[in-house]
């Protein structure tokens, strides 16, 4: 990954060229080393949704949020190939209390993986020369954890404990039919933030919970692009490496039925089940899959 777009393109061209060996059942890994991991609130509708039911008597979004693309930094080390089992966390669910998450939730999100590393900022022109290619994410969360612990210095262990990727990144070059405009920005964002307004993907997601489907959306609707989210990442002068995953937060749009996460669909009134299996979809890009564990 770190040689570069053109040998990504050489790369691309010879697997179009030859059919692989066939395999009748594969056992999945993950598609690269993880060096870190970041991840973004990048969606205005997921990001409203939660500001109204976290911070009820206050503004759904807060000052900074159109400002800059929200983020934190989570494990690497916590990564997993789809079809990993999810045991449910433990954690301080409120004063004096701790014990299993009762409140185990999904995030639907896409994540990008670098290829080439960087020692300085890195523009919003610089994304496809150093972004390999895209994943499927899951961002696991026990939302009893989370809402206890993040005020004031934001998520920790309610994220912690399981991130699921895809089991193959899936090439910039590939998704260049997928290539869309971004939904406008207001205000418009500083200048180190400007550009990368044509790297929204008009890519369709959805959720399975059980072998249902309870969500349909796309990601066209993110309001920070992936450009943007790598130029803000490395606008302090932070390097960049090969295996770097960040990822876009939850996706949701506006309609109904099109959030990324359970809390959204269905308020406080459904959360993830020991036994339950959800799938995460991505057209083109693939799937994330994991089925709950009873607390260990």
């Amino acid at each position: 990954m770190a040689e570069g777009p053109g040998a990504w393109r050489d790369a691309v061209a010879a697997a179009r060229a030859h059919d692989g060996p066939r395999v009748a059942e594969p056992r999945l890994r993950l598609p690269f080393d993880v060096a870190d991991y970041i991840d973004f609130y990048a969606s205005l509708e997921h990001a409203s949704n939660l500001g109204r039911m976290f911070r009820p008597d206050e503004e759904p979004l807060l000052p900074n949020w159109r400002r800059l693309p929200v983020g934190y930094h989570g494990r690497a080390g916590s990564v997993a190939v789809s079809g990993t089992g999810v045991v449910r966390p433990r954690g301080q669910l409120r004063a004096g209390e701790f014990g299993p998450t009762r409140r185990l939730d999904v995030e639907l999100e896409l994540g990008f993986v670098v290829g080439v590393p960087s020692s300085r900022p890195l523009t919003t022109a610089d994304f496809a020369g150093h972004v390999f290619g895209v994943v499927v994410v899951n961002d696991w969360s026990a939302r009893d954890i989370q809402a206890f612990e993040y005020v004031p210095l934001g998520p920790f262990l309610g994220k912690s404990f399981l991130t699921s990727i895809s089991a193959w990144v899936t090439p910039l070059e590939l998704l260049e039919s997928c290539r869309a405009q971004a939904p406008e920005q207001d205000p418009p964002p500083l200048p180190h933030l400007a550009g990368g307004r044509d790297w929204a993907l008009d890519v369709d997601l959805s959720i399975e919970l059980n072998g249902e489907t309870i969500s349909r959306g796309n990601a066209r609707t993110l309001y920070w692009t992936m450009p943007q989210m790598l130029a803000h990442a490395t606008s302090n002068g932070a390097t960049v490496r090969t295996g770097d995953l960040m990822a876009t937060g939850a996706i949701s749009g506006a309609d109904p039925g099109s959030e990324g996460s359970l809390i959204e669909l269905y308020g406080n009134t459904r959360f993830l089940a020991d036994g339950d299996e959800v799938v995460l979809r991505a057209d083109g890009l693939g799937e994330v899959r994991g089925r709950v564990q009873a607390a260990a």
